[in-house]
């Protein structure tokens, strides 16, 4: 089985070898100074629940929540993180992690996307040796809750990586299905403007575009978020801009039970939403595995897709 196919198109659940039992169920002291020894102290146990699946050596953004023992996600402005390569070993890294905010503005509340949550911890590691990690946060300020899960890193990431080359998907249009807009979104209501141009047209166009895959009604992750409608308030804002802004739906005929589409295969998506930044030349300049904030994406399309050249 391809790894995209068994990882099946859903975000599980990031954490190996432990759950939110009490810390008292483990009768043995653990290590001084290990991340074990920091997980239990006092608070709240619980695990991490990732927004992404698909890492690889080098730069990685990770998206993630916390939720308590009762189902409510946190939400505060930063968490501590500590990275070490076993629970039992010594954190060699820490960094925090920033709340980012993942509801469009004007858009529709997270709400309207059943148990979404309005925003997601996100935070950016440097690993350059793939392998098996195991991450502590916990967000600061409130009640102490602490939060642990492992993070795998490959070699090489399945879906297409920056400075990889856009495969040139003919993802359908309004043009190309007669204005049948239930053939191209499930997003309520449709934004007929994600869907006048395909992958492959602007590519030939020499265009740089921003192209989301994701369905906003079958998401099966609590962490997905209104990302089609944060790419729409993008695509107003950016309105007077040479930018394209892009969106594909993941499942043939938008049925779930029909499984992926050919445009999931082709650009090898191992989780949704996902989204990418290609640039005039056709090469990949950043994307986002999972929920991805308008201020995250507005840093990189002003980076990567509008920056003056040189």
């Amino acid at each position: 089985m391809r790894a995209a196919a068994a990882l099946g198109l859903a975000v599980g659940v990031l954490v190996a070898g432990c759950g939110s039992g009490s810390k008292a169920d483990s009768e043995a002291t653990p290590p001084a100074g290990s991340l074990e020894s920091l997980w239990r102290t006092p608070g709240e146990d619980v695990a991490i629940v990732p927004g992404a699946v698909d890492f690889a050596t080098g730069r990685v953004r990770l998206p993630f929540l916390i939720v308590d023992g009762r189902g409510r996600v946190v939400s505060r402005p930063r968490a501590r993180i500590w990275l070490a390569r076993g629970l039992k070993q010594k954190p060699f890294y820490e960094t925090t992690a920033r709340f980012e905010h993942i509801a469009a503005e004007g858009g529709h509340a997270a709400g309207a996307h059943g148990s979404h949550a309005s925003g997601i911890f996100v935070t950016h590691l440097n690993l350059p040796r793939p392998g098996t990690y195991w991450l502590l946060a916990e967000p600061e300020g409130g009640r102490k809750i602490q939060a642990v899960g492992t993070l795998v890193v490959n070699e090489r990431s399945h879906a297409p990586a920056v400075g990889e080359k856009a495969p040139p998907s003919r993802t359908p249009t309004i043009a190309s299905t007669g204005g049948d807009l239930a053939q191209l979104t499930t997003q309520e209501p449709p934004d007929r403007a994600l869907l006048r141009h395909s992958i492959a047209a602007s590519l030939a166009s020499r265009v740089p575009f921003v192209v989301t895959f994701a369905t906003p009604r079958y998401c099966t992750s609590r962490a997905c978020g209104p990302i089609v409608d944060v790419l729409g308030a993008l695509r107003r804002r950016y309105a007077r801009r040479p930018l394209r802004f892009i969106h594909v739906e993941i499942y043939k005929d938008n049925d779930p039970s029909l499984g992926f589409n050919k445009w999931v295969r082709e650009w090898r998506l191992p989780s949704e939403p996902f989204t990418f930044l290609v640039g005039a030349d056709g090469s990949i300049k950043e994307r986002f595995e999972g929920p991805a904030s308008a201020r995250e994406l507005t840093a990189a399309i002003e980076q990567h897709l509008l920056a003056a050249p040189g």
